[in-house]
């Protein structure tokens, strides 16, 4: 798990996002419990004990992260917050400078508009978040096998179409070939 955290890192920034969130979520539904987390989750995992115990030893220190930054009940790691940010700042840039990523952008803002609306004051404070937050929820949704409304449907298309395309520009900008997915 760890080291599925570290590549989603280096090759798609948008996924690595999602990926901790998962992961915290995953910390929360066993209350942060680790004898839990191994029984049920690392002891599953198909890697070898070496590669068990880093995994443990990660999800250790994501607690001891979540708990020092508050956010047991809710809320993601800054750590994590952090490329989000990134993300959200090359949005702003690209907005300005690349037509594609516009052209893009136009197609996902009316969603991303209804999504802030819908939200009221519990909005997220950027665009790119509510985009972040779109995908996620769609995963959380299928996951728990619930019905997703075609509008939410093609709010994440947008959305990821957004994401993926700040991700190429990211990698670019941090000097590093991705390779084709």
């Amino acid at each position: 798990m760890k080291e599925v955290a570290e590549n989603k890192k280096t090759k798609n920034i948008g996924e690595y996002i999602i990926y901790m969130y998962q992961m915290e979520d995953l910390l929360r539904a066993y209350a942060f419990e680790m004898v839990d987390i191994k029984q049920y989750v690392i002891a599953h995992y198909p890697i070898s004990e070496e590669q068990k115990n880093e995994t443990y030893d990660w999800f250790e220190g994501l607690i001891a992260s979540m708990k020092a930054e508050g956010k047991l009940n809710e809320g993601h790691l800054e750590a994590t917050q952090e490329s989000v940010e990134a993300l959200a700042k090359i949005h702003w840039e690209l907005l300005k400078s690349d037509q594609t990523y516009f052209d893009i952008y136009t197609k996902a803002k009316p969603h991303v508009i209804r999504m802030i609306l819908e939200a009221g004051e519990k909005s997220p404070k950027h665009e790119i978040q509510v985009c972040v937050n779109g995908i996620y929820g769609l995963l959380l949704a299928r996951l728990r096998s619930r019905d997703v409304p075609k509008e939410m449907l093609d709010a994440t298309i947008a959305f990821g179409d957004v994401l993926s395309y700040l991700n190429y520009s990211y990698f670019e900008s941090l000097g590093k070939k991705i390779r084709e997915n």
